[in-house]
């Protein structure tokens, strides 16, 4: 079960790279206006989602399912974590939508929205490790 747990703890750094690293970029494609700029931005957007954000969030919710079956946790800091991660899941959700007005050059918000959009994922890190180490509850 150790190897499941070291599994979910890599899963979910690198879903947290891509959480912060795909609105990123949507602030540098929203302050972008040459058109080999903005095809460059779709095409590392389209990969970085469907090829590393994707993928390690599907290991998340796989192995941490696979950790509460095998632990039986319990507790509600349990049931706070996994609300943190069903809007997590949503927030990936709504990155993918962006994803599409990007490539179809419908996007009318300003960097400054992607700049604030950007910091969502952070406190919910935070709050998750705390939920997860101190189990205050």
């Amino acid at each position: 079960m150790l190897w499941i747990k070291a599994f979910h703890i890599i899963a979910v750094v690198t879903w947290f790279a891509a959480l912060f690293y795909l609105p990123r970029l949507f602030v540098y494609h929203a302050m972008s206006s040459d058109a080999v700029g903005i095809e460059r931005f779709k095409v590392m957007e389209r990969k970085l989602y469907n090829g590393i954000m994707t993928p390690s969030a599907i290991a998340v919710v796989a192995s941490g399912l696979w950790l509460w079956l095998g632990y039986g946790f319990s507790g509600g800091w349990l049931h706070a974590k996994l609300a943190l991660v069903i809007v997590l899941i949503g927030y990936h959700w709504y990155c993918g939508r962006l994803l599409k007005v990007f490539r179809e050059d419908r996007n009318t918000r300003s960097h400054v929205y992607y700049r604030w959009f950007n910091e969502f994922p952070t406190p919910i890190l935070v709050a998750a490790v705390i939920l997860v180490v101190v189990k205050p509850f």
